[in-house]
């Protein structure tokens, strides 16, 4: 593996570009070409018969018999494949080479790019309030959505699971109907990646095209122009690589539009509209923290938001975790006991002994405005593996889902505790003390970063056990880096890892269980 700092020049990057004020456009974000298709380690030929997670059936969506071989109509498409494979121009080919033969990287960071996009705190108003974000009208200052954590955590997961099941419905069909690619019924067409005998009817690549722009339409409602031209690049690429005809990719189209539209209608009514609550009803989480501990949480922004991120994802509906109270942990300690005491001395002598390489912990996993967030963080770890292990696109989605449900989880357990907790930050109780990190406007108990990374770190382990080592490592690191930061209490960071890991055992639960292993 590539050592930690290397690994990750991805966020520095999108940086530089937004400080620029490089953000009116996707297509000045940069585009990731370091891997062009691969070989597949394995075809999966039983995915078809793996566990949905939002569909009952694989055949819940159906689809007609294609076109038999040497059939008329079949005949045509192949030509149609030969002409645009001869006549594709340089930009269409360089489309097939950016797709690859594994689409669902090149969609998990168009997802990450538009995190970026819109992960901004708003202007305050002349009153020292702030703007809340309209879904309605998204176009309004402060424009929808502000991508933060939970709301990038719940992107990725609905992303995910729409890829994921409808993946498994294209692998059924596949291996239902056996139509061999283009480049298999006729010698004078040629695969533009690694030739595998994969089967060719429903068009994979059209359903993870589909699906992903429907959902990341629903989610980013001003990048619809944008998200249209990219699956339409996207389809296009996969008749020029000659690995699909156009009734392929018509079935594809129709699963990739299925599965989206039964995973947004869950998201309709999973509970994240009510999530950022109005003053009343978060002044009352806070009162009724405050009477059960005695204590609570105090914004310290100048100017102050007057209510706190999201108060109620913790009661966003979950994935695979029974119920928020499953992963809920116990009570942090009272501000001045001695277990108390011992996590503000260890602050301080942080504070006053940091080495440069704890600074660069620190900075390093930020993960704050203008960047992916912890969950884009450890998405970006995925793609990695994925493309170091090869795996194909029925295979990676997999992955996605269960690392994004387990994250998701993670996060709705990290809200309900901070608000039902309502503990203060470091910089509310210790007087006169500074981080160098700024102040997250939401209480401290548990770390959001710990809960994350703790999720993330354990189904990566699950997934690829020969690095769990090392994921382990950058989840105790990334932890640690809001204690170096001064932004966390070290119980806030142990409690998180402990519920993300938590969380995560819910997933890999279910994964075992899902005919893929």
């Amino acid at each position: 593996m590539r050592n930690l700092m290397k690994k990750y020049n991805y966020v520095p990057l999108l940086v530089v570009l937004f400080s620029l004020g490089i953000t009116s456009c996707m297509e000045d974000l940069p585009r990731y070409n370091e891997f062009t298709g691969y070989e597949f380690s394995s075809l999966d030929p039983n995915a078809g018969q793996w566990k949905l997670v939002l569909h009952s059936s694989p055949e819940q969506i159906a689809l007609a018999s294609p076109s038999a071989t040497g059939s008329a109509e079949l005949l045509k498409e192949l030509e149609d494949v030969k002409a645009r494979s001869k006549n594709a121009t340089a930009a269409q080919r360089e489309a097939v080479a950016y797709w690859t033969n594994n689409p669902l990287v090149r969609w998990n960071e168009i997802a990450l790019e538009l995190a970026t996009k819109y992960n901004l705190i708003p202007a305050p108003n002349p009153d020292g309030t702030y703007p809340v974000p309209d879904p309605t009208n998204p176009s309004k200052y402060p424009k929808f959505p502000y991508s933060h954590p939970p709301y990038t955590s719940r992107m990725l997961a609905y992303l995910s699971v729409a890829q994921y099941d409808g993946l498994i419905m294209a692998w059924h069909y596949k291996y239902k109907f056996k139509r061999q690619a283009p480049y298999q019924l006729d010698t004078q067409i040629k695969s533009a990646y690694e030739a595998n005998g994969l089967y060719s009817y429903p068009s994979d690549g059209a359903v993870a095209a589909i699906a992903s722009r429907d959902v990341l339409t629903a989610m980013f409602p001003l990048e619809k122009d944008y998200l249209a031209q990219k699956a339409q690049e996207h389809l296009e690429s996969l008749l020029v690589a000659g690995i699909h005809v156009a009734s392929d990719l018509e079935a594809g189209q129709l699963i990739g539009a299925g599965v989206a539209k039964t995973a947004l209608a869950r998201a309709s009514t999973d509970g994240m509209k009510n999530a950022q609550a109005p003053k009343a009803i978060s002044d009352s989480i806070k009162n009724a923290a405050k009477a059960r501990f005695g204590w609570s949480w105090e914004n310290q922004e100048t100017p102050q938001r007057l209510v706190g991120l999201v108060p109620l994802f913790g009661r966003v509906r979950l994935w695979n975790v029974p119920n928020v109270e499953a992963i809920r942990p116990g009570p942090p300690p009272a501000p001045g006991s001695p277990v108390f005491q011992e996590a503000v001395s260890e602050l301080k002598r942080y504070a006053n002994t940091l080495t440069p390489n704890q600074r660069r912990i620190a900075n390093f996993w930020n993960d704050g405005l203008n960047t992916y967030t912890p969950p884009g963080h450890w998405n970006r770890f995925a793609k990695e593996e994925v493309v170091a292990n090869k795996l194909n696109p029925v295979r990676t989605a997999r992955v996605f889902a269960y690392l994004n449900m387990a994250i998701m989880d993670a996060g709705v357990g990290c809200w309900d505790a901070k608000y039902y907790y309502h503990y203060p930050r470091p910089i509310q109780t210790i007087a006169g003390f500074k981080t160098i990190l700024g102040t997250p406007n939401f209480p401290a108990y548990t770390s959001g970063h710990a809960s994350f990374s703790g999720a993330a770190a354990e189904v990566m382990a699950h997934f690829f056990p020969g690095n769990a080592i090392q994921f382990r490592k950058w989840a105790e690191e990334a932890s640690m880096s809001r204690i170096y930061g001064g932004i966390h209490y070290s119980f806030d960071a142990s409690a998180g890892l402990t519920q993300g890991k938590q969380a995560a055992s819910f997933a890999i639960a279910k994964a075992k269980l899902d005919n893929a292993e």
